[in-house]
């Protein structure tokens, strides 16, 4: 063969090799036997659903190959093949001996499928990506026999149409394994999977403890998942069989919607929803409480679920995280350790004893033994005289200490058993006080100097503080209780708290419940210049509302029960009681409170952009809403309503939603607020019914206004109208002309059957509205307004039905609305005009 042959047969091979790279690069979706999968070329499935390649997790320095959601562009992946040995970008992915085979830089193999490459040919193997999701490795001449797929092997994702369950045959399992942290897709301690004695999903922690179970099967849902049932987005599939059994759930839009279950590095598996903002939300977790996970903190970390703002695992005083960085990445598992030795570790030549640090309200610790005494001091002593004693407790029942690690510490709340005050065992080091300054005399001169300054700054303070007190006084007689001048965000203790509330108006049950501090009238008549009309904001059933703005600069909302309002102290002390331990972003957070003389004050976070029916209504500012506002008003407030049913530590019924209850923070963000009609249900309660109707017409329910029964349903009625209210810009409670006056469920529900839904829209949004979405919005205002409650949705059903982009929703039943005669020529127009005026909540007794 002469050098021209050779120089062809070269030339040729490389033109081959850069056509099959360049294929690959723009998104084929098949691996055959002379394609290489390397560098930032990736493969797509066919309707270019999903996508697989190489990536980098957050800012991790390695690479993993993995398959994610081609809209996805951060990567967040859904299967990975070599989660626990990352390679370089250098790496390769291609077939070899009639496997799928990833080779690192050094071209060793690393991961493989491991399939038996004696009954085929290998040349004619190939993997392709499915738009399930499903990596498929087959022979080219039977395709439909998969020799290998990855639905087989799920690494973190459960993925739609993915066998959840176990080969009777081989006796092996498909297991969802969480990563160890945000950053490390290596496997965590966390997994679940069908559990072969009853055929329920379980969490094992640890791989051997089963820490929470769904219930089984009862051929419809799992018993402790309710929600199943109602959610029209999925529908599952059960199958047992000789040789199998499994679940799997299937989207009956997943051409359009996009939704997963996986582990979560804390222990809960989470429902991801793709939101049409490009991005993955969280729609709900199981277990819902994080606490509620084993063991997730670690050796001595404590998890504290009613403290939103913080995290949820700490250290126990004393402690330290072992590893700072994988508790910043969620990875808790592991845990603290003793900063200080203990007298008996240490060898400790002072012969300081330990100490105990008490504990209040913890659950117990696990590996408790009982130890003889006949008293608390009888009992520490027990304990100290074991080196390996970390901790007691003593009560009637008598001692108990543990040994070793304390493992599954958590605060407990109001109502929750075996509740326990611990002690655990410090070093006395921990206990001392910082030693008072000694030194030379310069350090005298400063602290002088400091001291100094500070009594005269505080002179100052004093007497411009004396001034306010004075000019209030003029107009407010006797007020004289400075006990609430500290600022709000100091929220002062509990004990604190107690010594504030007067008049006998709380039990004293009630009183230990308050989480927000006691801000006395006087700091609140200055703040507001005595309720100067220049500072009002608003008016409501409740009463006035003003905007004040304390010394330290901090503005608040300021609402004032006044006194011809019929909401009384019990409307009061629900707000109190229950909005103060409500976190959430699309709810109002409270942040304290007045009782004094005849006054029943609530302080709120300042909303600069005040109600949504300010915007709404007004025939000037309704232009500012845009549809993008619109829309992420309603998916903000479905998501507030959504924590109250269901996220929160107890479900909540608001019962009094309406588009005034809605305020705006500056970036136009929506949060639900007035919860002084709140009714709290507990456990299993789905159902409740009064005497007492309370609520707004227009926005309440036809099984509450007229029987008094009320639901989480009653509330997805109120959010029906108010979703309506937003797209149309028009009230409810305003009449259309037509041959009979319809009210705007009505008039809505006609177009709709009329197929021209469209004419709703607002005027102002002709411009910025996206059709689609505008539909899927009225259709979904109708499904929440049906008059059957068990017609309408979930909020979690509406979030789900929001998030898609398209596709079928059920058909609403004809809703309730009522048809009345117009009053005059003049009650009604063809399109209602606006009205800025607030609508009262309504009392009435049935």
């Amino acid at each position: 063969m002469n050098t021209n042959t050779n120089s062809r047969l070269k030339l040729v091979l490389f033109l081959s090799l850069f056509l099959r790279t360049l294929y690959l690069s723009f998104g084929a979706e098949t691996i055959s036997i002379d394609d290489v999968l390397s560098g930032d070329s990736t493969i797509v499935s066919a309707s270019r659903v999903f996508e697989m390649g190489f990536f980098r997790p957050g800012s991790a320095p390695n690479y993993y190959l993995g398959i994610w959601y081609r809209k996805d562009t951060s990567r967040r992946a859904v299967w990975l093949a070599n989660r626990d040995k990352p390679v370089s970008l250098s790496s390769e992915l291609r077939i070899s001996d009639g496997n799928l085979v990833l080779f690192d830089e050094s071209k060793l193999p690393i991961w493989s499928t491991n399939v038996s490459s004696s009954s085929t040919n290998s040349r004619s193997v190939q993997a392709v990506l499915l738009d399930t999701g499903n990596l498929v490795l087959s022979d080219e001449s039977n395709p439909l026999e998969p020799l290998w797929q990855s639905f087989d092997y799920p690494s973190h994702t459960w993925l739609p149409g993915a066998k959840l369950g176990y080969n009777k045959i081989t006796n092996t399992s498909q297991i969802i394994t969480s990563w160890k942290n945000l950053e490390d897709p290596s496997p965590g301690i966390f997994s679940f999977q069908l559990d072969q004695s009853d055929n329920s999903v379980v969490v094992v922690w640890n791989r051997s403890r089963v820490s929470w179970t769904s219930g089984p099967w009862d051929g419809q849902m799992f018993s402790r998942i309710p929600e199943m049932k109602l959610n029209y987005n999925f529908f599952y599939s059960f199958v047992s069989n000789e040789n199998e059994s499994y679940i799997a759930y299937y989207m009956k839009n997943a051409s359009t919607m996009i939704c997963n279950f996986e582990m979560g590095v804390s222990g809960q598996i989470n429902q991801m929803n793709w939101l049409p903002t490009n991005e993955w939300s969280l729609f709900w977790s199981l277990p819902q409480q994080q606490c509620e996970v084993y063991d997730v903190c670690g050796a001595y970390g404590r998890c504290k679920s009613n403290e939103k703002s913080l995290p949820f695992c700490q250290c126990l005083t004393g402690y330290e995280p072992k590893s700072p960085r994988e508790w910043e990445l969620k990875d808790y598992s592991g845990g603290c350790f003793r900063r200080t030795k203990l007298q008996c570790e240490a060898n400790s030549s002072d012969g300081t004893p330990d100490r105990f640090l008490e504990m209040a309200d913890m659950s117990t610790p696990e590996n408790k033994y009982p130890v003889e005494a006949r008293s608390y001091e009888e009992c520490e002593l027990r304990c100290l005289q074991n080196c390996s004693c970390s901790g007691v407790y003593y009560d009637s029942s008598g001692c108990s200490m543990w040994s070793g690690d304390l493992v599954n510490l958590r605060r407990l709340e109001a109502g929750e058993s075996t509740r326990r005050t611990l002690y655990i065992r410090l070093a006395a080091s921990e206990f001392r006080k910082p030693k008072r300054l000694f030194g030379k005399w310069k350090l005298y001169v400063l602290l002088f100097g400091i001291i100094a300054v500070a009594m005269f700054t505080s002179l100052i303070a004093c007497f411009i503080c004396i001034q306010r007190r004075k000019k209030a006084a003029n107009k407010q007689a006797n007020r004289s209780n400075m006990l609430g001048n500290r600022a709000l965000r100091s929220y002062g203790s509990e004990s604190h708290i107690k010594d504030f509330i007067t008049f006998g108006r709380f039990r004293e049950d009630e009183k230990k419940g308050i989480p927000v501090p006691f801000v006395a009238l006087e700091k609140i008549l200055a703040a507001t210049d005595n309720f100067s009309e220049d500072n009002k904001l608003g008016q409501g059933g409740f009463g006035p509302v003003y905007k004040g703005k304390f010394l330290e600069g901090q503005e608040i909302a300021i609402k004032r029960l006044s006194s011809g309002s019929e909401q009384g102290l019990e409307e009061f002390k629900t707000e109190i009681l229950l909005i103060a331990k409500l976190q959430h972003r699309n709810l109002v957070r409270l942040l304290g409170y007045c009782v004094e003389g005849n006054e029943q004050i609530l302080l709120y976070e300042y909303m600069p952009n005040k109600s949504l029916d300010r915007f709404l209504f007004d025939q000037n500012l309704c232009v500012l809403l845009n549809w993008k506002i619109r829309f992420n008003i309603i998916l903000g407030i479905a998501r507030g309503l959504l924590y109250l049913h269901h996220d929160s530590r107890l479900r909540i019924i608001h019962r009094d939603l309406k588009t005034s209850n809605v305020l705006l923070d500056e970036e136009m963000n929506p949060k639900i607020s007035d919860f002084g009609l709140a009714r709290i249900f507990g456990g299993k309660q789905t159902q409740a019914s009064t005497n007492r109707v309370v609520g707004t017409y227009g926005y309440m329910s036809p099984e509450y206004a007229l029987d008094g029964l009320f639901s989480i349903k009653s509330d997805v009625f109120s959010f029906g109208v108010v979703t309506l209210e937003i797209i149309t810009g028009e009230k409810n409670t305003r009449f259309y002309q037509s041959e009979q006056s319809l009210s705007l469920i009505s008039y809505a529900w006609k177009l709709w059957n009329d197929n021209v839904a469209i004419e709703l829209m607002d005027a102002t949004l002709g411009e910025t509205c996206n059709a689609n979405e505008f539909v899927r919005c009225v259709t979904i205002g109708l499904l929440c307004v049906q008059d059957d409650p068990n017609d309408r949705p979930t909020m979690s059903n509406v979030i789900v039905m929001l998030g898609s982009e398209t596709g079928s929703l059920p058909s609403p039943k004809q809703p309730a609305f009522v048809v009345r005669r117009p009053l005059s020529s003049t009650a009604s127009s063809s399109k209602p005009s606006s009205n800025n005026g607030l609508t009262d909540t309504l009392y009435q007794g049935r």
